[in-house]
């Protein structure tokens, strides 16, 4: 079992503050996202031009992994403002191509879930953050198990099974959830030792890990309680 210092302490502090940078930009980047979802959608030719055409859509979406491990293999390196920017610029073209969720569900529902989900996620992040256990283990089997719903996703595009669909779909959500709380619990370690060392941009590359599971586990949520539209 960890102990962590109590929170007077002078580290403890900093590290409070540092986490606090973590979720600012993470609510920066999931309100871009929403805000460029729904220019996108609102606009008929950008609309056309994303979704009427697979090619730009899948360049979009590799586009997308690439900034994600550039941005988490060289924040070390980059000074704030190129981090903050290439943050930015992922959760902008990831509301281009999350824009599909406000066609294909209604918005009554998306709205409802979001609201899920943001007490889902703030509830584990809080536990992680807080709670002196230690999460590691338990985040180490949610990656592994997420690598495995992937490659049962990828091979269910052929087979199209219901059964495999809704397994994923309640699996990555457990999934998600476990991840929130390991991620927040390292995050607040790494940041901890980064701001002691002066190195990095923790806070963006804490930002865009908490960002991840969150729209993770709203998409997941979204299969659950979303309501298609007519």
């Amino acid at each position: 079992m960890t102990f962590y210092p109590a929170i007077g302490d002078r580290a403890t502090r900093g590290t409070v503050g540092l986490l606090g940078q973590v979720y600012i930009w993470m609510t920066a980047g999931l309100v871009l996202s929403g805000v460029v979802a729904a220019l996108t959608v609102s606009s008929d030719p950008l609309s056309a031009f994303v979704f009427d055409n697979p090619v730009v859509f899948i360049g979009l979406l590799i586009l997308e992994l690439i900034l994600v491990f550039a941005l988490s293999a060289a924040a070390p390196r980059l000074a704030p403002g190129a981090a903050i920017a290439l943050f930015l610029l992922y959760a902008a073209l990831n509301g281009v191509t999350l824009s599909a969720i406000l066609l294909i569900y209604t918005g009554a529902s998306i709205a409802s879930t979001f609201f899920i989900t943001a007490g889902t996620f703030a509830a584990m992040s809080f536990y992680g953050a807080t709670t002196h256990r230690d999460l590691t283990r338990i985040g180490s089997i949610a990656l592994m198990a997420l690598i495995g719903i992937i490659l049962a996703t990828l091979v269910n595009l052929l087979l199209q099974n219901a059964a495999v669909y809704w397994a994923v779909t309640y699996l990555g959500v457990l999934i998600f959830v476990a991840l929130t709380a390991a991620d927040t619990q390292k995050i607040e370690r790494r940041m901890a030792e980064a701001s002691d060392m002066g190195r990095g941009n923790p806070a963006i590359v804490g930002a865009l890990t908490l960002y991840l599971d969150f729209i993770n586990l709203f998409l997941l949520l979204l299969r659950l309680f979303g309501r298609r539209r007519d």
